[in-house]
């Protein structure tokens, strides 16, 4: 049984009395594509089933695709639940498809869309507000934004943007410039789903909730960071989104920056949207330009064999690099990033190494590695501590032992929301914490930019390697931290 949220909205972030949310007008434009079928479908009607949702809703399905029938796009969406959810029973499905509807827009003819959520709006009485969800190619950003402009219901609206924010500073000032025409910057949640994720929020809970780690947090205790985000599937038939954007634009100057972000800020005011985002600008001002020695592009072996793919292109399916983050608390520590697409395994994982005790008194060492901290930021988020102990015997002698925390055990009755339900929530109640704000983007655009315009040449790596011979000694001797480790 459908029971309807209440939420704390009042003061996001922090604790407030319970109130309903507000009504929803959910609008999916893009409604065919792969994002709203993969994830936007499964995870509303997830939302629905705990509870979550608004007690009255309605979801638009929006395209140049779409008829008039309801009907038809509620097939669509249940199909797109079933494939990535299971199945569903009938009475379930039968009292959240009433929701559904769908209105044709196409760019010069919006009439259908801004009647349907006219009309939405109007059913569901006051305080129902649009929410606009862009799941469209980045290429149609700015002429869907102008199209959304023109409904005459955008004031009280939020818009929901994906990435990429732009393919370099400029684009993204434009795109920005065209956004607020339409929007204010409260109104905007630019998505990165690597946020949403319960591993990567546990970042900020394992900083700032444990004396444990907080005071040795610096550079007078952490000599590296890793954040390595290797992927083992190729480009799985996506040949032009890579060929038009490439690794880099696609994951480091979104994801992989964000991440650095969240293990690097300080300590912020008080946890709400305002503290974080005002400490990730300060990170994202500190960070040095990229060396462009200390960055390696690599394309995987047949890259240019794929379907779709330029026979001569220089695309790169393959990042790695060292920033340094420039202030008191990181000055000297190297942080390495690390992503690419055909690689031995997939992974999500940050890694703190840890400096050596100045004093070695124990006789004899188990190896030169220092003790780690690693976070794995998977769907069963993991963290564990190498460390040195004393071996069970009669002999005083060092190995290695490990000291580990498995989330998902510890908290047994909990109910994880996966990254887009997490994301789509905190929208819905207004809260803009895990976000991307237009300065951030901004900052790393401009920081990224003078490397994008003359990058290095990509080397040819195996299919099924870590990449390029140059990218494995990019951290010197210790490496990259491997599965095995």
């Amino acid at each position: 049984m459908h029971t309807p949220s209440t939420l704390d909205t009042p003061s996001p972030g922090l604790a407030g009395p319970a109130t309903p949310l507000c009504p929803q007008v959910v609008v999916v434009l893009g409604a065919t594509g792969d994002l709203a079928r993969r994830k936007l479908y499964p995870a509303l009607f997830h939302l629905w089933q705990l509870g979550l949702m608004p007690e009255r809703f309605r979801v638009i399905c929006s395209s140049r695709d779409v008829t008039g029938a309801a009907e038809d796009c509620r097939t669509l969406v249940r199909e797109a639940v079933r494939a990535f959810r299971g199945e569903v029973d009938d009475a379930s499905w039968s009292e959240f498809a009433e929701g559904i509807s769908c209105a044709r827009a196409v760019e010069g003819d919006a009439a259908e869309l801004g009647h349907a959520v006219r009309a939405a709006l109007d059913e569901l009485g006051p305080g129902a507000q649009p929410l606009f969800y862009l799941a469209v190619p980045p290429s149609a950003t700015e002429s869907v934004v102008r199209m959304i402009g023109t409904l005459g219901v955008t004031r009280d609206a939020k818009l929901v943007l994906e990435k990429p924010f732009g393919v370099d500073l400029h684009s993204a000032r434009c795109l920005n410039a065209a956004v607020r025409g339409v929007f204010e910057e409260h109104q905007l949640y630019r998505i990165d789903h690597f946020l949403g994720k319960e591993a990567v929020q546990n970042i900020l809970a394992l900083r700032f909730a444990n004396g444990l780690f907080e005071p040795v947090w610096n550079y007078q205790n952490v000599c590296y960071v890793q954040i390595d985000v290797p992927e083992q599937v190729d480009i799985a038939g996506r040949a032009e989104f890579m060929e038009s954007t490439g690794t880099f634009r696609d994951m480091i100057s979104t994801h992989l920056f964000q991440l650095l972000g969240f293990v690097a800020l300080e300590p912020p005011a008080r946890l709400d949207a305002e503290s974080l985002h005002h400490e990730m600008v300060k990170v994202f001002r500190a960070l040095r330009p990229p060396d462009r020695d200390r960055v390696v592009f690599g394309q995987y072996e047949g890259y240019r064999d794929e379907a779709g793919v330029d026979g001569s292109s220089v695309v790169e399916t393959f990042v790695a690099m060292e920033f340094f983050v420039d202030d008191w608390r990181w000055v000297g520590v190297p942080f390495y990033l690390r992503t690419g697409k055909a690689l031995a395994q997939s992974r999500r994982t940050i890694t703190l190494g840890f400096r050596e005790p100045r004093l070695k008194m124990f006789p004899g060492d188990v190896d030169d590695t220092c003790n780690e901290l690693v976070l794995e930021l998977t769907d069963d988020p993991r963290i564990f501590a190498d460390v040195r102990a004393k071996v069970p015997g009669p002999e005083l002698r060092l190995g290695r032992g490990r000291m580990r925390i498995d989330l998902l055990e510890e908290f047994p009755g909990a109910e994880p929301l996966e990254a887009y339900e997490r994301l789509l929530l905190d929208v819905m109640r207004g809260d803009p914490m895990l976000f991307t704000s237009t300065r951030e983007v901004e900052l790393i655009w401009e920081l990224c930019d003078p490397l994008l315009r003359d990058p290095p040449a990509p080397r040819l790596y195996p299919r099924g390697s870590w990449g390029p011979a140059e990218a494995l000694r990019l951290p010197t001797e210790r490496g990259w931290r491997l599965p095995e480790s």
